[in-house]
């Protein structure tokens, strides 16, 4: 009852930027927290970054001060702005959800996850 769709990943020099998206559709109440994983080859996957519905967040140590984490709760929607890229942050980035989903009479709250979108970062 609800998708989930990235999108924003691509090839970029090392320094260089990208912004992620992920846009959740369908029978949604609300959403709690929203984060963005990666996962290298050969590693297993890791949360980057995390925001709560009151908009906290969190980050990994490697990522401070170089991403940084938004949402708009008007489009369900949660972006993550990637700025001085390295090549150790080349991975596939995944979306992650906390999705309060609307039945007929009833909610169940789910997790959801995105397809994935590569980054990769390369001169």
């Amino acid at each position: 009852q609800v998708q989930l769709v990235e999108s924003g990943g691509g090839l970029v020099q090392p320094g260089g930027s990208l912004r992620l998206s992920c846009a959740a559709s369908g029978s949604i109440f609300s959403i709690a927290a929203m984060g963005w994983y990666r996962q290298a080859p050969g590693k297993q996957r890791e949360l980057v970054a995390a925001i709560t519905s009151g908009g906290s967040t969190n980050y990994t140590d490697s990522v401070k001060g170089r991403f940084t984490i938004s949402r708009d709760n008007a489009k369900n929607t949660v972006y993550l702005q990637m700025n001085s890229l390295k090549p150790e942050d080349t991975a596939v980035y995944y979306c992650n959800l906390d999705v309060l989903v609307k039945y007929t009479g009833s909610y169940s709250r789910k997790d959801y996850w995105g397809q994935g979108t590569q980054v990769t970062v390369s001169s």
